[in-house]
């Protein structure tokens, strides 16, 4: 069975963490969970009170952010690679400079010196210089960034559908099987 770590950092988006964690489950990948205590914060207040609880029940475990001895902190532990959703300006900064202050910074860091993939879904609007230079560090180092933008192409009916599509095109920069992602198919 394949192995995804996800993380979950504590801005805004919420959303998108289960959106992915239901993909990664219809894919059938064991999901190795790690939310900060700010993502819990917002779970709650933009998905309702049960959405950790939900979260917690599309992983096969969870692990405490402080737990630095968890075996996704290994570069020896077989994961197919990582998705950060969302993704705050602050575990941006810890991953790029390498910082590995918890588990979720470590995870990340784990699959970049793997060479695993890693999409990161960097969530702050207007970015700083400070955010803009964090991105390219991440992503001179094999990271993939991916604002959460919404397909506007596609003309989702809805915002969960917006969310959905975001997660399912982050899933597949795993790589992990057949695309997920609606795809552009422009009329001939």
């Amino acid at each position: 069975m394949t192995r995804v770590v996800l993380g979950v950092a504590g801005a805004s988006g919420a959303v998108l963490a289960l959106a992915a964690a239901e993909h990664l489950a219809r894919l059938g990948a064991e999901v190795d969970l790690v939310v900060s205590p700010a993502a819990e914060r917002t779970l709650a207040e933009e998905c309702g009170a049960g959405a950790l609880a939900r979260l917690e029940g599309l992983a096969a475990r969870r692990h405490g952010v402080l737990d630095v001895g968890a075996a996704i902190a290994s570069g020896s532990c077989p994961v197919a690679g990582m998705i950060v959703a969302p993704c705050s300006m602050r575990s941006l900064a810890a991953i790029a400079h390498g910082l590995d202050d918890n588990l979720l910074t470590r995870a990340a860091g784990v699959q970049l010196k793997e060479r695993r993939p890693l999409v990161l879904l960097a969530r702050e609007a207007p970015l700083t210089l400070a955010h803009l230079r964090n991105m390219t560090a991440v992503t001179e180092m094999g990271a993939t960034v991916l604002p959460p933008v919404p397909a506007f192409y596609l003309r989702p009916a809805s915002l969960q559908a917006a969310v959905a599509q975001i997660a399912a095109r982050a899933v597949d920069l795993l790589r992990l099987g057949p695309p997920v992602a609606k795809a552009w198919a422009p009329e001939a």
